[in-house]
């Protein structure tokens, strides 16, 4: 009986131990202060980088000079075309002629009238020369003498009077016949034969003169004092892999007060590829500065703009306002906001608070 309160005492005795091993864990672990686990972040550094400042421009390719080519005077039907659209003409080349069967009949008419008014005049003069020569003796009145003379003056007019029907019909005639008023290139050509074409009406060929070539604009309005006559341009064609070299040659005077855009002409070399109404982009670079660069996963932004994290002397989070100025091949142009030594969070910015303490690691920066 002894025996069994014995056991029973140190079961009791080994529980009450245990629970006051436990106990004691419990308020020690309570008390204890857990240490904290600092993040390592990934640091770059700010390096400076000479960036071009740009410009981007988009238009159209135009002909320098487009001249529209109608009819002249006197309309008629069309007889013949010699050119077609992307041909090279010269001064004076014929590009189409109109109907010219009823002019020529009276050219020919007005020519033959001509012959006949001066052989008319040269019989009056002749007439009259001999009656100067005779009037002396009296063989002839001076009414008759004078007479002659009237007629040889008036058959003299008559001369001058089919002269000028003439040369009008034989202007009508050359103008039934379209001509090139420069050399240049066949833009288009909207007429057709059998059409009748009218003075006034709608063009029948378009030529750029001289065959130039330009790129017409638009740009922002901030961005045209940037901008001078002279200055090197890069044209770029959708679907044309080779870039088009281009001078600015025009810069607008005013600027569109519903769209705040100016305008801009770039001249371009003539070029096959280079046709007018093509859609093209180009790029103007006006200066060249020294600029902080970073990739472009270091710099976020938010509703109060563009951003960075810096790694302070203290090891913690740093928020810094930022300038973005542009993008290079590279990374990010940041015009404003950080120097040389800063220590710019490069990647997971995003997941840091401001404040934060944090291991600074980065090839060529060690760890803090």
């Amino acid at each position: 009986m002894k025996r069994g309160a014995w056991l029973v005492a140190a079961a009791l005795v080994a529980i009450v131990a245990l629970l006051a091993v436990r106990l004691t864990h419990a308020v020690i672990s309570k008390n204890a202060v857990v240490k904290p686990t600092i993040p390592t972040v990934t640091v770059t550094a700010v390096t400076m980088s000479t960036v071009p400042t740009t410009v981007n421009i988009t238009g159209t390719i135009a002909a320098r000079y487009d001249v529209p080519i109608g009819v002249e005077g006197d309309g008629g039907r069309v007889a013949a075309i010699f050119v077609e659209a992307g041909d090279s003409v010269k001064r004076g080349q014929i590009l189409a002629r109109l109907n010219v069967s009823v002019l020529q009949p009276q050219v020919g008419s007005l020519a033959a009238t001509l012959e006949q008014m001066r052989a008319e005049a040269e019989l009056a003069e002749a007439e009259y020369r001999r009656a100067l020569a005779v009037g002396a003796s009296g063989a002839l009145s001076a009414e008759e003498t004078e007479r002659r003379r009237s007629t040889a003056v008036t058959a003299a007019a008559k001369v001058k009077v089919a002269a000028a029907q003439l040369a009008e019909a034989q202007a009508r005639l050359a103008r039934a016949e379209v001509r090139a008023p420069a050399d240049g290139t066949i833009l288009t050509r909207t007429v057709e034969l059998g059409q009748t074409a009218t003075a006034g009406g709608e063009p029948l060929f378009r030529l750029s003169q001289g065959g130039e070539i330009e790129l017409r604009g638009q740009i922002a309005e901030q961005d045209l004092p940037l901008l001078r006559v002279g200055q090197s341009a890069i044209v770029h064609l959708t679907g044309i892999a080779q870039d088009f070299p281009g001078r600015v040659r025009l810069l607008g005077a005013v600027i569109d007060p519903q769209t705040r855009l100016g305008s801009i002409r770039i001249a371009l070399t003539p070029n096959p590829d280079l046709r007018p109404g093509a859609f093209a982009r180009a790029e103007v670079t006006v200066s060249n500065a020294e600029r902080a660069v970073l990739p472009q996963t270091a710099v976020l932004t938010d509703e109060k703009g563009s951003y960075v994290l810096i790694v302070n002397g203290q090891n913690r989070v740093e928020r810094r306002a930022v300038r973005v100025s542009g993008m290079i091949a590279n990374g990010v142009t940041i015009a404003e906001g950080l120097g040389t030594q800063d220590r710019v969070v490069a990647t997971a910015g995003a997941f840091l608070q401001e404040g934060e303490m944090v291991n600074a690691s980065a090839p060529g920066i060690g760890s803090s």
